[in-house]
């Protein structure tokens, strides 16, 4: 039996393809301007990839911000429940997630299940999300792949006055200016948003062990800021943008067998 989760975000949308508790595909796809075309797209392709139709899915649940864009049949979950599945299948000591994404960072407590105790969200500001990193990203003229590796190189890092996204851009182009390096005002940066995400974590009570997911734990350079601010070591999924459709695609199993076992009872 196939199972779909998909997670459709405000950067990117992503789908995972489980049977038996096992990942069978995969796809990541930019979310662009429709939801529901990305949903689409990205259905699709992660079908191709498994050498699959719609058909063959017996079961689907849809999580993120276009999650009522998702056009085949599909339970609607909140992304911090599918978050605490995905996580906690692939690292069961977990108790802290945190999520940093495109549009905002999560931060979420959960028990040994996985299921979620509490959780906060960033306000809504780019300075806590990895939009901070695109912004800057597109005024130093660099790849998003290039920052971690570059903020690692730094000796000293900008200092940010503000916490505030559109004052950090005026300020990358002050310090620019003044001649500061590529890879400090990166390393910067990264405690600006470290400093964040380190509030947020007080707010839910950090439990050890604690894990990184979303296109932010893509950045090395940026884990290593948040860990270094939350004084632990980070557990990082091999594919930290789909914990959460792996999460999605596992609670489709679930209330599937859920499902089965209520119909034969009532048999």
């Amino acid at each position: 039996m196939i199972y779909a989760g998909i997670d459709i975000g405000s950067a990117s949308s992503k789908v995972v393809l489980v049977s038996d508790g096992r990942v069978i595909a995969s796809e990541v796809q930019p979310s662009g301007g429709s939801y529901g075309a990305a949903a689409r797209r990205v259905v699709q392709a992660a079908l191709a990839k498994a050498g699959l139709t719609e058909k063959d899915i017996a079961g689907a649940v849809a999580t993120g911000l276009g999650a009522s864009a998702v056009t085949i049949p599909a339970f609607q979950v909140s992304d911090v429940s599918c978050q605490g599945k995905g996580v906690n299948h692939l690292f069961p000591s977990v108790r802290t997630i945190i999520d940093i994404g495109g549009q905002s960072t999560k931060v979420a407590r959960v028990d040994a299940q996985g299921k979620l105790l509490d959780f906060v969200v960033s306000e809504k500001c780019a300075a806590g999300s990895g939009r901070f990193l695109q912004i800057i990203a597109r005024i130093l003229g660099i790849g998003l792949e290039d920052i971690g590796p570059l903020a690692l190189k730094s000796h000293h890092p900008v200092e940010f006055s503000t916490g505030c996204a559109v004052f950090a851009e005026s300020e990358t182009v002050s310090r620019i200016a003044e001649g500061a390096a590529k890879e400090d005002i990166l390393a910067g940066v990264h405690r600006a948003i470290a400093s964040k995400v380190e509030a947020l974590v007080r707010r839910v009570r950090l439990e050890p062990d604690c894990a990184v997911t979303g296109g932010g734990a893509r950045d090395i350079g940026l884990v290593r800021s948040v860990s270094e601010a939350l004084h632990v070591e980070l557990l990082v999924p091999e594919e930290p943008q789909i914990t959460a459709a792996l999460g999605a695609a596992l609670i489709a199993a679930e209330k599937s067998a859920g499902h089965a076992a209520g119909a034969r009872g009532q048999a």
